[in-house]
């Protein structure tokens, strides 16, 4: 034993690196083969300092985005008012501006296997600030489907779906707190925005108050940078970023030595000699205008030539993850999940939007002003979101369980709130809606737990696609049962029965399981 310890210290520097070197790290790159050592580069990020910073990123990216949609039934009311239109065509402007930042998920996978999170982000932020400002000059609600929709609604999913990618890139132990954490923005930001866009609408009107919105929208820019993107610590320079140095290098010395030249013969020639030495120095500063203009030409080719290739092989990843032989719709569980997210979102999306006229209806305004609920339903939010991120990260406890656990309160809420018409009982329910509503941070993680974090982002992208097909169709469609039923009873019933329907998908992936697993034990029974 004394031997082996003696001769394992001259390797004390590649043990250190072996001990971070497995498999299940996700912060190595793999090149062709997981199995060559030479190609894994641990990344110090993963869990690291910065990958908080992602956090914090993504925590201002949710109240900014999911925070400001969530607060759009103050808007609501005050489109209502102003162009006195019905209210299942007014709620469209909010479900297009919510649904449209979930339904693109799929298409920024593209920008994002292409440009990056970083610029994917960045350029959000600018187009989801334009669409706020020219929603402020909108002379009707068809001019605001257009500017707040379609222009908001996409810069919202251009600055929302990478700032989810990059919290799963950067944590592999604490994934589900750590995207607990990120979306607890959502409960801050929809608390925090009811009491900002009332406060402006009071005292600017709502025109003003969407354009003070549209300079704060520009946020989402600062957050976008925060998203370093991960890369390994060593790379090999590229020969052809080699040769651009060179090049210019090699020019400046013949330059240089010309100048030297021109200077030797200056100072020992004669009078005559004055014309032939302006060619010489005249033909020098050609050649260094000819090969700095080579210079520029060859690096535009080459910026050009890296750019083309980089949208190949983006496409190419992207069209590969819905539509090749890697297809993620092979994965029935997934498949199941998608078929969840279409019909459950809706249900989580409706008291949002018309709470504040139901608050009206029944007569509680006064004490909602005080408190409102849907202020309860964020701040609870917010625990819930962290609480459940918590439990789901215990060793012992299934992600899974939480995720159905948590389904199953909200839609028995959902039930429920019909029934309750005083201030104390919505605000009951609420809680419960904004505590089991928790499981938003749990998707990210189940959805890397089906599809493995290579194909998060595309994987993501599809899920909050389904979700904004819900988000964009349950609230008009509550609205135009309010508009022929006078109540909203019986929108909240029949989307509590489309949540039942999506949870019955969502039972499907334990039932395969145990199937499979059934049949694992009648075949080894049988080779027994």
């Amino acid at each position: 034993m004394g031997g082996n310890a003696g001769a394992a210290d001259p390797d004390e520097p590649r043990k250190s690196q072996k001990m971070y070197a497995s498999h299940e790290d996700i912060g190595y790159d793999f090149e062709d083969d997981p199995k060559d050592k030479k190609t894994l580069k641990p990344n110090p990020d993963i869990d690291g300092r910065w990958a908080w910073m992602v956090v914090l990123s993504s925590f201002f990216v949710h109240i900014l985005i999911m925070g400001s949609q969530m607060a759009l039934g103050v808007l609501n009311v005050e489109w209502l008012e102003e162009f006195h239109q019905s209210r299942g065509l007014t709620a469209w402007v909010s479900s297009l501006s919510m649904g449209i930042t979930l339904i693109v998920g799929p298409f920024i996978g593209l920008f994002i296997n292409t440009c990056g999170c970083r610029q994917t982000a960045i350029i959000g932020g600018l187009v989801n600030s334009l669409g706020w400002v020219l929603s402020a000059y909108a002379a009707n609600v068809h001019y605001l489907f257009i500017t707040f929709g379609v222009t908001a609604g996409f810069g919202s999913g251009m600055a929302y779906l990478p700032a989810v990618v990059m919290v799963g890139r950067y944590f592999q132990k604490r994934r589900a707190l750590a995207q607990g954490l990120s979306t607890t923005g959502t409960g801050f930001g929809t608390f925090l925005m009811t009491v900002l866009l009332k406060y402006l609408c009071a005292e600017y009107g709502w025109r003003n108050a969407m354009f003070i919105q549209g300079a704060v929208s520009l946020n989402l820019c600062v957050c976008g940078a925060l998203m370093r993107p991960l890369s390994p610590e060593t790379q090999g320079k590229d020969p052809v970023e080699t040769d651009a140095h060179v090049l210019p290098a090699q020019s400046t010395e013949s330059v240089k030595s010309s100048g030297r030249l021109g200077r030797a013969e200056e100072k020992g020639a004669s009078p005559g000699h004055e014309e032939a030495l302006d060619d010489l120095v005249a033909q020098a500063c050609q050649e260094k205008a000819g090969a700095q203009k080579d210079v520029c030409a060859f690096r535009a080719l080459k910026t050009v030539s890296q750019l083309t290739l980089r949208v190949r092989k983006g496409f190419q990843d992207w069209y590969s993850g819905y539509f090749g032989a890697a297809s993620l719709f092979t994965n029935r569980m997934f498949v199941a999940f998608v078929f969840w997210a279409l019909f459950a979102y809706s249900s989580f999306v409706i008291p949002f939007i018309h709470l504040p006229e139901i608050v009206d209806l029944y007569n509680l305004s006064e004490q909602n002003d005080v408190f409102p609920l849907t202020s309860i339903i964020a701040i609870v939010h917010i625990f819930g979101k962290v609480i459940l991120g918590a439990v789901a990260d215990l060793p012992c406890i299934s992600v899974w369980n939480v995720f159905l656990m948590a389904n199953f309160t909200l839609v028995l809420s959902i039930f429920i709130l019909p029934l309750m018409h005083t201030y104390a009982g919505l605000a009951v329910i609420c809680a419960l809606i904004g505590f089991s509503s928790g499981y938003f941070s749990l998707m990210p993680v189940v959805t890397e737990d089906l599809v493995g974090i290579e194909h998060l982002a595309n994987a993501y992208g599809i899920i909050i696609c389904a979700n904004g097909v819900s988000a964009l169709l349950g609230p008009p469609f509550a609205g135009w049962i309010y508009d022929m039923t006078q109540k909203y009873d019986f929108s909240f019933y029949i989307c509590g029965l489309l949540y039942l329907v999506g949870l019955l998908f969502l039972f499907i992936q334990p039932c395969i399981q145990i199937i499979e697993q059934s049949r694992k034990k009648s075949t080894g029974g049988t080779h027994v």
